[in-house]
């Protein structure tokens, strides 16, 4: 299927360049370093034409100002320094800005995925998120660095040498300039631009589709090799594999009928020009030394139109990069956060005629009422996908209630400041998430200033201190990507450990021992029931045993919560 842009061009170029915000007299200053330094490498072409013209005794008008040799090499010369000089301070400035820009950017991307997450992010790809964070973001790069500059550098130098031509030579040459930087500069890059915008974007497509299913093939590659699919992922990875190469030639193939016709423009008016200047020379309205000089001026004035004529190219993958993160920081999210809202210390939970459907509306819990009190085990029963993870989502607000009440100490959960809620709450998922760092700093994100002594305790309760003293390195073991060093039930140790670390009031347990064995079941549970008089605890699971340390006991059927033992 075909993708397309949600925005214009134009109307992408337009949010890009808001973006700059503070940073905007850094870009004018990049122009107008561009624009002189480019007027400045004219001066050297000139200068050349002035002294061809002094040797061949024809500068006509320009006879009268005496301009010795030494003039015109000093000139020329000194033009070529100062577009050196010039154009440093132009590519630095515009280097500045795009890394400057660049990493605002990724923390803007940072903070819409905090937002949307959970909610709206399950739903998206992995891959064509870090396809986002760095392909895209890199793309972006180009567009503050090598386009918006060259683009205000060709309009204010195409002007200079308008009125150069016309003031030196003749209107009538000055406007075979003028029809050129126009055609070259904004009729050649529209067309183009037009042609490669689909390609563009199909190509963003993808290799974000690429990027997805080979990392889920790096992810899962014990499975598939478990399964005997090698063969079949090898292909089907070769298949997409052919489907970018296409785009990738198709949008290459685009790029280059487009520089053709642009050289083919320059060739045409360069010609032109060239027989224009030679026709009012002959019919006497221009002198032969004006008209060398207007001549070469207009040979040597077409580089920055150039420049804008071979954007397209990038502008296709530009606007395809930008519409994306634009589409992502623009995205509502499915909760918005509460800042500056009340705030509580933990004391009890009540919940009542609480109803919650996904997108597609079918209930997942209806008409839910439960209540829990600091010193209480609550425990959560039910068959998987009957809404006992969802509900614990609720009770952290990651997704927003349809209708009911979820109170805390009276204050409804909407109204309370989105951070001290997770001060207050926090939950350990199923499946525990390890940062390719050591076990410490892993069990630090809970809370970073914790004392070694804490750490420890936090992992004695979570009966993991001993397994981790038995490593080489201890705490300061490094446990791989995604934690593929440890084994499911050591990380789901880990995050126990972490829930104990940060010390919240209620603690939110979503099947906690699925994946430990009875010993180190018996271990946590009896932690946790000392916890207890300081804390209160939810906790899902399937096992019984589980369930023997839980004061009271909800069984959720068909979306309905009724409390049993």
């Amino acid at each position: 299927m075909k993708e397309k842009l949600r925005r214009s061009g134009a109307k992408i170029m337009a949010s890009l360049i808001v973006l700059l915000g503070s940073l905007s007299y850094i870009m004018i200053l990049a122009v107008l370093n561009g624009s002189v330094g480019f007027i400045a490498a004219m001066g050297v072409t000139v200068a050349g034409a002035t002294g061809v013209a002094k040797a061949l005794g024809v500068l006509g008008l320009c006879a009268e100002i005496p301009l010795a040799w030494g003039w015109i090499i000093g000139i020329a010369v000194g033009c070529g320094v100062v577009r050196g000089g010039l154009r440093y301070l132009e590519q630095y400035s515009n280097h500045y800005i795009a890394f400057k820009l660049l990493a605002v950017l990724r923390d803007k991307i940072f903070g819409a995925l905090r937002v949307l997450c959970p909610a709206k992010l399950e739903s998206k790809q992995k891959g064509s998120i870090i396809a986002m964070i760095t392909s895209d973001i890199e793309t972006l790069e180009v567009f503050y660095a090598h386009t918006i500059s060259p683009i205000c550098i060709a309009v204010l130098v195409s002007l200079a040498v308008f009125l150069f031509v016309g003031f030196v030579a003749n209107w009538y040459l000055a406007l075979v300039a003028l029809a050129g930087f126009i055609v070259i500069g904004i009729v050649v890059p529209l067309i183009s631009s037009k042609a490669l915008k689909e390609s563009g974007v199909n190509y963003r497509r993808e290799f974000a589709g690429f990027n997805s299913y080979f990392l889920d093939s790096i992810k899962g590659i014990k499975d598939i090799v478990l399964n005997n699919a090698e063969n079949d992922r090898e292909e089907e990875v070769n298949r997409r594999s052919d489907i970018l190469l296409k785009e990738t030639k198709k949008m290459k193939h685009g790029i280059t009928k487009a520089g053709a016709a642009t050289e083919l423009c320059v060739t045409l008016f360069i010609a032109i020009s060239l027989i224009v200047g030679i026709l009012l020379v002959h019919f006497e309205l221009l002198d032969l030394g004006a008209m060398l000089i207007g001549v070469v001026t207009i040979f040597g004035s077409f580089g920055p139109v150039l420049a804008v004529s071979a954007l397209p190219g990038n502008l296709t993958q530009t606007f395809a990069s930008g519409d994306r993160v634009l589409n992502l920081l623009s995205e509502t999210p499915a909760v918005t956060p509460v800042e500056n809202g009340k705030t509580f210390d933990y004391e009890n939970l009540s919940v009542k005629d609480l109803s919650f459907a996904y997108e597609s509306n079918t209930p997942v819990l209806k008409d839910v009422c439960m209540h829990a009190q600091k010193g209480e085990i609550i425990g959560i029963v039910g068959e998987s996908g009957c809404g006992k993870s969802t509900f614990l989502k609720l009770l952290l607000r990651f997704w927003e209630k349809d209708r009911g009440e979820i109170n805390y100490n009276g204050i409804d959960v909407d109204t309370i400041d989105s951070d001290n809620l997770l001060d207050n709450v926090t939950m350990v998922s199923q499946t525990t998430y390890l940062f390719d760092e050591s076990i410490e700093e892993n069990l630090r994100i809970a809370k970073p200033d914790a004392t070694q002594e804490e750490i420890e305790r936090a992992c004695k309760m979570a009966s993991v201190h001993d397994f981790i003293m038995t490593l080489p390195e201890g705490y300061k073991t490094q446990v791989g990507a995604m934690g593929d060093n440890l084994s499911a039930g050591e990380k789901q140790r880990i995050g126990l450990a972490r829930a104990f670390l940060k010390g919240s009031e209620l603690i939110l347990l979503d099947e906690p021992t699925s994946n430990v064995d009875s010993i180190n079941e018996g271990m946590i549970l009896k932690s946790l029931a000392e916890q207890k008089s300081k804390k209160s605890i939810i906790l899902v699971s399937h096992r019984e045993s589980t369930m023997a340390i839980a004061d009271r006991i909800y069984k959720v059927e068909n979306g309905v919560m009724t409390e049993g033992r």
